[in-house]
């Protein structure tokens, strides 16, 4: 009787805990059907509508790609606080390469993508050589990218791109939805793939979790966290050329509001999927969790204020949730 009671004990233990752990992996889905729902109720003339549902999938697309760009540096442990200036840039490079300059759409777009891996490169030369704090390094080359993009642009728009780009990234669509919205979960799952099946993402898991027992271990953590870096750099830039895609033109100021929502996204989606890790599936959702709630508000009658308050409070949140799903262990970055 004694034993029998034991694993009745241990099954209803071991229930309570896998219980926990599908809610912690999923509660943020959860909470996302529920919120659409709702919206969905309320507004069912204006939200409820497939044209409103792809147009949140293929307009947020952008975003997803910079969120990716995020996670892949502080995998690493290091923040790339230049990465949404990148986008700028690399916008801008296309359209003057492209309409001033007259240069084919591919090699403007090649030139772009190889600014922002020089961009990258740029932020891993001084925080792996010079032992300089990521977050001081990419602020202060993101400033300085920002002040070349208003410079080459003369802080004008730049119209007039090829449509090629545009009908590539937002004009065709596939059941509705525009192509920018597949590649961005392409790229999402690139980065899940490589993050979860080659040695090359476990050893990038490994320097982010502890530097000095990954290179006890013979990593060579500098030359893997220089590469995070000019990733990030590269995911930057694509979302550039993707951004100038939507819009046909670059705006050398387009990229000031991807930095808060794309670490909004990145550190919520650690909440979820992978709790405790930063994922691109958890990054992804987290991306259009916000942007549902964003829009959802806006049409039940709030003003554009309610894009910066709830970006910026789904910040501190995802931050203290990650904390509290990683046993609020000091960030180390």
């Amino acid at each position: 009787m004694s034993a029998s009671l034991k694993t009745g004990a241990t099954v209803r233990r071991q229930t309570g805990q896998s219980v926990a752990h599908c809610a912690e992996r999923y509660g943020l889905i959860v909470v996302w059907v529920v919120m659409f729902v709702v919206f969905c109720a309320l507004r069912p003339s204006t939200f409820a509508t497939w044209a409103n549902f792809s147009t949140i999938l293929g307009s947020q697309a952008v975003l997803v790609v910079v969120a990716l760009g995020v996670i892949v540096s502080l995998t690493a442990n290091d923040f790339d606080l230049s990465i949404a200036n990148t986008l700028t840039l690399s916008s801008v490079i296309v359209a003057i390469l492209n309409v001033n300059v007259g240069l084919p759409l591919g090699v403007s777009v090649a030139m772009a993508l190889a600014a922002g891996a020089l961009i990258g490169f740029i932020n891993g030369f001084f925080i792996i050589v010079f032992r300089i704090h990521s977050l001081i390094v990419t602020l202060g080359v993101g400033t300085a990218v920002h002040g070349i993009g208003l410079w080459i642009s003369d802080s004008q728009t730049v119209s007039g791109i090829n449509p090629i780009l545009s009908n590539y990234v937002i004009v065709r669509r596939l059941f509705g939805i525009p192509f920018v919205f597949y590649y961005a979960i392409l790229l999402a799952a690139i980065v899940w793939y490589v993050f979860e099946f080659t040695s090359l993402g476990r050893r990038v898991l490994f320097v982010g979790r502890g530097r000095e027992v990954a290179q006890l271990s013979g990593i060579h953590t500098d030359r893997l966290r220089w590469m995070c870096l000019i990733c990030s750099g590269l995911f930057g830039a694509l979302a550039g050329v993707l951004y100038a895609g939507t819009q046909g033109a670059a705006d050398p100021v387009s990229g000031d509001s991807y930095l808060l929502p794309a670490l909004a996204a990145a550190f919520l989606g650690s909440t979820s999927i992978l709790p405790g890790r930063f994922n691109p599936w958890g990054t992804t959702i987290a991306v259009y969790f916000l942007v549902t709630g964003i829009t959802g508000l806006i049409f039940l009658g709030f003003g554009s204020f309610i894009q910066d308050m709830f970006y910026g409070g789904a910040l501190v949140l995802a931050v203290t949730l990650s904390q509290l799903v990683r046993g609020r262990q000091e960030q180390s970055f």
